[in-house]
């Protein structure tokens, strides 16, 4: 059997035509859904991208691997997705990036904290460099490309753009061109090579991830007028009284992160209904981009006859705010930073009875790795915090699945680069915690204060019931769930085992 696990970057999780959204569009994404199984309440279970991956990668909560931020080492200790399927013959490969920090203690870091996950052997490696894609659009003559931060450059005094946004003109590429089309390029090439051998590709897309600008026709693809406005309180100061981290984010945002390659301040307060429209607008065309792009994949895989014998995951790592809640980027504890995709097409003759199925259970970052490897008979880790997802493709309905979501993230970045952590905090003060499940959702700060929302009579999450008092049972209730959730998934390593005269024996086996 083969493996095609792709990622896409800061895709939110409601953004797929295929279960209800009104104006993405996504016509491959939907027949890929139709033929497997889409998962409605799935949950990034961290933010930014490197945490976030790592948890895909390993099958770990964020607060057991700890690899906190972009940039923090990962453990060589802990194992991942392609280092055990190797033990049973494949060779994982990566198109794209795994932006995982690698551990300094085994080697040496002598680029940049962009490491590729160990096990994965890069057959083309777009990190922020992306030398190869710069390289290709350099062979196909595009003068621009010369100087590797003008990748993304947008087209001057496009006629077309008088009076739209910023992120309205195309890019100096032609769609064929783009970094989504350059990947999918490279990978249907290394799939020709293997021939009948079992491939296991790894097709991490840097789209719709800012900056937000998009090739021809996706550019215009969406009309900004016909774009929703933000869901937010109207002004910003009323939704920073929510809490002091909410008020620290939106006052003291970093620049890098750009909307384009152009140059603008850090302030993203007073962007005007337009441009916010306008925003949203490319950011759905760049996600029609991959939608097409997957499809010429998947294509490919129908033509040649590998369709049917390869296992497809499509999801990302985290989500974008998208100026809800007047925020930007994935550094909240709101709804749009962690709730993101997941399909999954199993080829298993088990699974043509759940074809179409769209999954409501809460599902978690953390279930792909277990998914991946007991499709393919591989057994899961001691490590692994998440469980395997075949339940879901093969069965109706796995028996004592979880009834809550839980989603971690640190706030000792130095968002405002000034390099030390918010809010006159501690380094190990910065760990945020999250459960939530139909109901509520309750967030945990170490030392701040809590938050609480009603999600059924405030699903926008507007309001914190924290301080009142008449759902103080609900804080109890839901800090014990937190609590016990953490107790229970505290790191594992050698708990289990025991020593004996006759050597080390296991008491205890992790369930799939």
């Amino acid at each position: 059997m083969n493996i095609l696990f792709i990622t896409a970057d800061q895709w939110r999780g409601e953004c797929l035509s295929a279960t209800g959204h009104p104006i993405v569009k996504t016509p491959n994404l939907d027949a890929l859904a139709a033929d497997g199984v889409a998962f409605k309440h799935h949950y990034g279970q961290a933010t930014p991208c490197g945490p976030s991956r790592v948890c895909l990668y390993t099958g770990m909560y964020l607060h057991n691997h700890r690899s906190l931020l972009n940039g923090t080492p990962l453990d060589s200790r802990h194992t991942n997705v392609a280092l055990e399927t190797r033990k049973v013959g494949y060779n994982p490969v990566l198109f794209g990036y795994t932006d995982v920090g690698l551990d300094p203690r085994n080697q040496d870091i002598v680029d940049d904290y962009e490491g590729i996950l160990p096990g994965m052997e890069a057959k083309c490696h777009l990190n922020s460099k992306r030398v190869p894609w710069r390289d290709y659009l350099e062979n196909k003559g595009y003068e621009f490309a010369l100087n590797g931060e003008q990748l993304f450059s947008q087209q001057e005094n496009y006629a077309d753009a008088k009076d739209k946004g910023q992120t309205y003109a195309p890019t100096n590429y032609k769609a064929e061109d783009s970094s989504t089309a350059f990947l999918v390029g490279e990978t249907i090439e290394y799939i020709k090579t293997q021939q009948d051998k079992p491939w296991f590709a790894h097709v991490s897309f840097l789209s719709p991830h800012p900056p937000f600008v998009a090739p021809k026709p996706y550019n215009a693809m969406f009309n900004a007028e016909d774009m929703p406005l933000p869901t937010r309180q109207l002004k910003w100061q009323d939704e920073a009284r929510q809490h002091p981290w909410l008020e620290y984010y939106l006052t003291h945002k970093s620049a890098a992160a750009s909307f384009t390659t152009r140059p603008e301040t850090c302030d993203r307060l007073d962007l005007p209904n337009q441009e916010l429209q306008q925003i949203r607008a490319t950011y759905y065309g760049m996600m029609a981009e991959v939608d097409a792009q997957i499809g010429r994949l998947i294509e490919h895989l129908k033509q040649t006859n590998e369709y049917n014998d390869t296992l497809i995951i499509f999801t990302s790592d985290h989500g974008e705010n998208m100026g809800d809640h007047h925020a930007h980027s994935k550094y909240t504890y709101f709804e749009e930073t962690f709730h993101v995709p997941l399909i999954i097409r199993d080829p298993s003759k088990t699974a043509n009875s759940t074809r179409g199925n769209v999954v409501s259970a809460f599902t978690e970052s953390v279930d792909v790795m277990p998914t991946i490897l007991e499709t393919v008979n591989v057994d899961i880790p001691h490590q692994c915090d998440g469980k395997s997802l075949l339940g879901f493709t093969r069965a109706p309905h796995p028996a004592n699945w979880r009834t809550e979501a839980h989603m971690e993230f640190d706030m000792r970045a130095p968002y405002d680069g000034k390099g030390v952590p918010p809010l006159g905090l501690k380094m190990n003060q910065c760990m945020v915690n999250i459960i939530r499940d139909e109901d509520y959702k309750y967030v945990h700060f170490t030392t701040l204060p809590p938050l609480l929302f009603d999600l059924k009579d405030d699903p926008d999450e507007f309001t914190n019931l924290a301080n009142d008092p008449e759902y103080n049972a609900v804080m109890i209730k839901y800090a014990s769930k937190l609590l016990s959730w953490r107790m229970e998934n505290d790191d594992r390593a050698l708990t289990d085992m025991r020593l004996t005269a006759q050597g080390c024996v296991e008491t205890g086996m992790r369930a799939k």
